[in-house]
């Protein structure tokens, strides 16, 4: 069938099997010129299809010659309605790492539950016996605890509701918004589903089925941004989510410290991803960003910042005083932010597309979905 972009306000219900594969190629490439660095061989990505993800897969492969078992949770296509961007992300990765010589296996289900790291674990001890590096990118709206229950992730303020300007991302315009107050339960959910918990989990069950290398590395996510974002993200509950994660990279490094592991938080920028679209406030500052960083030439994408972690900063263990990897370190210079605070206050739907890179927000959008690539054609039938 000819797939075209179904977008539903920060969503696409479509995705396109030849645009996710020149996605996932174009990543590759990029990781191919830069060349290899010395590094974990054989590496588990926990959320592993899309964004920061399957970024890292990507880079892990390409950059330390690692072999990858990636884990997440798609949709194959029924009927006419396509597969998630993840499924045919992942699929297009495994042929190509496949080709090259990589080791690439993937699991699709519940990353969460008991029964995924059983059968996570089982392929780990079969076939490499051991794991030395975790990526944990988990980023799931809700999660199914052991005894049944389904708990929820909210993206609400903690202690007073906040007003600011955001974007409609359904006609670009710009206006206020008041983001609620999460209620303890709330916050105390978000953390359940967002925090450090099943990271933890993940890091127990491999070390508890001896499929743990000796001084392995597990690294997870997290995101800081600027002032202007802190009362939604850094002092909200999803704030709160990755203060619990950080908290659990300390205790993971002391638990594990006979095992010599080094569990570590990697704050990365501010990028267009399938989570981030969905907050509020962040996606004009997204296309703040964009555009000021672009002039200044420090613009990255999921790849290129994956690709510096992995190239540079691990390798140098180049962290800051509480031992995080800073990849947002561009994004937080002063000249950058000076110049944000300055349009900040300025911008209006009128003039949007002039201090904002309203056009690159939405590239990178459709790009999540396999849409708005200059060589596929868009007319042609494709295979779902």
């Amino acid at each position: 069938m000819i797939v075209e972009p179904k977008v539903k306000g920060f969503i696409c219900t479509t995705a396109h099997p030849a645009g996710c594969k020149e996605s996932v190629r174009r990543q590759i490439a990029y990781c191919k010129e830069k060349g290899l660095a010395e590094g974990p061989k054989k590496v588990l990505v926990v959320g592993a299809s899309t964004g920061y993800g399957l970024a890292s897969r990507i880079a892990v492969t390409y950059c330390y010659g690692a072999d990858t078992i990636g884990v997440s949770f798609e949709k194959e296509a029924k009927g006419k309605r396509t597969a998630t961007a993840g499924w045919y992300n992942t699929a297009a990765f495994e042929e190509m790492a496949q080709a090259d010589g990589y080791y690439a296996k993937s699991f699709n289900g519940d990353g969460f539950s008991k029964e995924m790291k059983e059968q996570v674990i089982e392929t780990i001890r079969s076939d490499w016996g051991k794991v030395d590096m975790v990526v944990y990118s988990m980023a799931a709206p809700r999660r199914t605890l052991a005894d049944g229950t389904t708990v929820s992730s909210v993206l609400k303020t903690v202690g007073s509701e906040f007003s600011n300007k955001t974007i409609d991302l359904r006609n670009n315009e710009i206006k206020d918004v008041t983001v609620p107050v999460a209620k303890e339960e709330e916050i105390e959910n978000t953390i359940k589903v967002m925090g450090g918990e099943d990271w933890e989990e993940w890091i127990q069950a491999l070390a508890d089925a001896d499929v743990l290398a000796d001084n392995a590395v597990t690294l997870a996510y997290s995101y800081i941004g600027p002032v202007v974002t802190h009362a939604i993200y850094k002092h909200g509950s999803i704030g709160q989510a990755k203060k619990h994660l950080y908290d659990t990279s300390v205790k993971l490094t002391k638990e594990f410290a006979g095992k010599g592991l080094k569990a570590y938080i990697s704050v990365n920028k501010a990028l267009v991803t399938q989570s981030s679209a969905a907050i509020p406030i962040v996606p004009l500052y997204i296309a703040l960003v964009y555009k000021v960083m672009k002039e200044e030439g420090l613009h990255e994408g999921c790849i290129e910042q994956m690709q510096r972690l992995f190239a540079e900063k691990l390798p140098k263990k180049e962290v800051d005083a509480e031992g995080r990897f800073r990849l947002d370190d561009w994004e937080l210079q002063d000249n950058v932010q000076n110049k944000i605070a300055e349009i900040w206050d300025t911008v209006t739907t009128e003039n949007i597309k002039e201090l904002g890179d309203i056009e690159g927000y939405w590239e990178d959008f459709y790009h999540m979905f396999g849409f708005h690539y200059d060589n596929v054609d868009y007319e042609a039938d494709v295979e779902i």
